[in-house]
């Protein structure tokens, strides 16, 4: 079964589109680790909110994705712009269109 796992995380006042920035670069190494659906969305009603929807092969490569160097390069640069508030629910994609 493919693991899922959708988030928020808030930003700071004025931070959200440069994060969504760092969250769109550098995509290719996503996919070489098992990620088959990354996407980051915002919502007009919430001017300080990203959320991001994943799917992987697996748990163990959505783990082992966030031991990348890249990865975690990113999350360094991302995490002043925050202001520490996250959801997230994994999730057993079952199908549907894309997959």
């Amino acid at each position: 079964m493919r693991y899922g796992y959708i988030g928020s995380m808030g930003t700071r006042p004025g931070r959200r589109d440069e994060v969504v920035s760092l969250l769109l670069s550098r995509l290719d190494g996503l996919h070489a680790a098992g990620c088959e659906q990354y996407l980051v969305s915002v919502s007009e009603d919430d001017e300080n909110t990203i959320w991001v929807t994943e799917v992987w092969r697996s748990k163990e490569d959505h783990d082992a994705s966030l031991e990348l160097p890249e990865v975690k390069a990113a999350i360094g640069r991302a995490m002043p712009m925050l202001n520490g508030e996250f959801t997230r629910q994994e999730l057993e994609v079952v199908g549907g269109l894309g997959l």
